[in-house]
């Protein structure tokens, strides 16, 4: 049986302390007609998927904590649970389809069962169909998603941009804690040389933390966009072409990020604005997950990331003031070791008892928290159009979870010539999402008609596609 990792189990306890919240992550796939026959999918759909460990597995929790959650097989598994059918009511639209979206991510995994759902869903227009999967991010992050819910395609995703990530050219690497033995004479002096080879690494991974605690203490300017959740979900989502994307990044020199992240500034801007609200340096502390996961852990079924925590500049009212901040504040986090914190972090955790950490993770995650305002992730997707039962995937939309008072949180998507970002707002205290939505779309356009002026050399193919740079 193999147990969860503290930053795995981290994700039951943050769900276990607002009972309005669901910690799963998924994706959208359309595709185009004809729809196969729901027999036909469940068989195909269900044999791929059952190709996963992970998803035939349940959940074994141990009494008051006193141990790791385990991961235990399901003899009893009835795949009619997992994969499911559903129809839209007409006329099949984007709304439609993004109502119904929300409606199936507002609810809970079962924990009595497998932790993952795949839904079909047949009536969009265009004689277009739908598969929807849902995962608990106790199984995976977006990266070993992507790399589980190619599974269900027929040759798999192939290549990813997950490659371009800078971690999939690093060793991994953790804190390497000296062995425990009753010798005290040994253990120091395993202790001392783990300090001289790690003492440099070490210094930089703590003014990351300090970075990193600072911005979760300092409270971010009041806003209506934190505070407490409801348990209905808005879903809207927009994509965007990879080619303008490029053009902007070869233009101004930055990252395909930096240009996402800037998009989700000015749209956040516009919607401060509408609110009535007036836009400050201090308005979107802004969580985005970075991978540490390297090129060999591609394949496993676990979260491997860390974080950093700009304030994306919501205040400045230029497109490419907002672009060169956003660039500029991000290469200062990620130099600043707040990436190295976090790993370090979770590999100092497992040396603690697993009931302390759960016990901290929990009181932490029901504590109001005002420093953070919204989340946004990037998950690095295929390069390639998939297809599944000969159907080709013409879109793939990301959805990321809601919780810790956060009212909206972004995930962002390459796929193939695209990059999609989906957004989660909830129901009552976030009813403009798809102002925000249109509001990114406008926002890369804008840059891209600008950035025609400032090109520059940079060649496209040194761009970098990665979570957080």
């Amino acid at each position: 049986m193999e147990q969860l990792t503290m930053l795995d189990a981290g994700f039951l306890q943050a769900e276990d302390s607002d009972r309005h919240v669901s910690l799963a992550i998924g994706a959208v796939a359309v595709l185009a007609g004809p729809m196969p026959s729901f027999d036909s999918l469940i068989s195909t759909i269900g044999e791929r998927v059952m190709s996963v460990p992970r998803f035939r597995q349940v959940l074994h929790t141990q009494p008051l904590d006193l141990g790791a959650p385990r991961w235990v097989d399901d003899n009893d598994l009835d795949i009619s649970h997992h994969i499911r059918r559903a129809a839209l009511p007409g006329p099949g639209d984007d709304a439609a389809l993004s109502r119904w979206v929300a409606e199936i991510m507002e609810r809970r995994l079962d924990r009595d069962r497998p932790l993952w759902e795949c839904w079909v869903v047949g009536g969009l227009a265009n004689n277009r169909w739908a598969i929807l999967m849902k995962v608990h991010h106790c199984i995976a992050d977006g990266i070993a998603a992507t790399h589980m819910l190619s599974r269900i395609c027929d040759d798999g995703a192939g290549d990813t941009f997950a490659t371009q990530i800078c971690a999939a050219h690093q060793p991994a690497r953790g804190l390497r804690l000296p062995a425990l033995t009753l010798n005290p004479i040994e253990w120091f002096a395993g202790a001392w040389r783990t300090s001289l080879g790690v003492t440099a690494a070490a210094a930089h991974a703590l003014q990351g933390a300090a970075e990193i605690a600072s911005g979760l203490l300092r409270p971010a300017a009041s806003s209506s966009l934190t505070g407490p959740l409801t348990n209905m979900r808005r879903y809207a989502s927009v994509e965007v072409s990879l080619d303008h994307v490029a053009k902007i990044c070869a233009g101004f020199g930055v990252t395909v990020n930096d240009v996402a992240l800037a998009a989700i500034t000015d749209s956040y801007r516009a919607m401060l604005l509408r609110r009535g609200e007036r836009p400050r340096p201090d308005s979107l502390r802004t969580l985005v997950p970075i991978s540490v996961r390297s090129a060999d852990a591609a394949d496993k079924t676990d979260n491997r990331v860390s974080v950093m925590l700009p304030c994306l500049p919501v205040e400045k009212a230029d497109p490419v003031a907002q672009l060169q901040t956003v660039h500029a504040r991000l290469t200062r986090a990620k130099a600043s070791g707040q990436r190295q914190a976090g790993n370090i972090f979770v590999s100092a955790a497992k040396a603690i008892p697993f009931p302390v950490t759960a016990w901290t993770v929990r009181t932490l995650t029901r504590l109001p928290q005002r420093g953070v305002v919204t989340l946004a992730t990037n998950v690095p997707g295929p390069r390639k159009r998939l297809r599944v039962m000969g159907r080709e995937v013409v879109r793939l939309l990301p959805i990321p979870p809601l919780a810790l008072q956060l009212r909206t949180g972004i995930a962002i998507m390459s796929y193939a010539d695209h990059l999609a970002f989906g957004i989660i707002g909830d129901y009552d205290a976030a009813p403009d999402v798809d102002e925000l939505a249109r509001g990114i779309e406008r926002a890369v356009a804008r840059l891209t008609t600008v950035s025609a002026g400032h090109w520059r050399s940079t060649p496209v193919g040194t761009l970098a596609l990665v979570q957080g740079g």
